[in-house]
């Protein structure tokens, strides 16, 4: 059996026992092998994943990389994750990880002007989630609290970076000049805290649930 087979069976089981990306100099210290040479076996899996149409395919994510089903079995997997009765997100719980995702660095004031209605259980939940996390103080009164969003943001969704997420532009239309810092009321919001079965996560495009 030939060296680059044995690598590259190496390399698939590291990913399958991994529970997150792994990065270039984490496989090369693993495989005893230079970070070229790690690359190169990345592709070749992955390329072989998709010759002998595995139901799993190998994508470079938040850094690293990762295995995740291939979009091809997106319905049976969803299918699966919903009978399973796994927690979902609620709607206000999604509805505020786009606003971080896309405003990031953004304070709880400014998310709660955005939605309406005061988000603080909202935010307590995707930290616990893992989703989003502190970034740093706002250097005005108060120094509110900064929140962006976490490498498992991009794992879950399956991007390389932010730079990824869709463009707003097409949607915004004539509000796309309005304030979305200005002055609101914080109602209680009935969602906050909530994050077990009011609306499912749709599955990313590429079928991102992990192997």
């Amino acid at each position: 059996m030939s060296e680059s087979i044995v690598d590259t069976r190496a390399l698939e089981a590291l990913f399958f026992v991994s529970d997150e990306p792994l990065t270039a100099s984490v496989l090369a210290q693993a495989l005893e092998l230079d970070r070229p040479s790690v690359e190169a076996l990345c592709d070749r899996l992955a390329n072989d994943l998709e010759e002998r149409r595995s139901g799993l395919v190998l994508r470079n994510v938040a850094g690293g990389w990762r295995l995740y089903t291939h979009p091809d079995t997106a319905a049976t997997v969803e299918r699966f994750v919903l009978s399973s009765r796994q927690a979902r997100l609620t709607k206000a719980a999604l509805e505020t990880l786009a606003i971080v995702a896309y405003k990031q660095p953004v304070t709880r004031h400014q998310i709660t002007a955005i939605r309406g209605v005061n988000s603080d259980g909202v935010l307590r939940a995707l930290q616990d989630r893992g989703l989003i996390e502190e970034a740093g103080r706002e250097e005005t009164p108060g120094r509110p609290v900064l929140f962006g969003t976490t490498p498992g943001f991009l794992e879950r969704l399956g991007l390389p970076s932010l730079a990824s997420l869709p463009s707003l532009a097409p949607l915004l239309g004539a509000n796309a000049d309005a304030d979305p810092d200005a002055d609101a009321e914080e109602p209680t919001d009935p969602d906050d805290g909530d994050v077990e079965a009011e609306v499912a996560v749709e599955p990313p495009p590429d079928g991102a649930d992990q192997a």
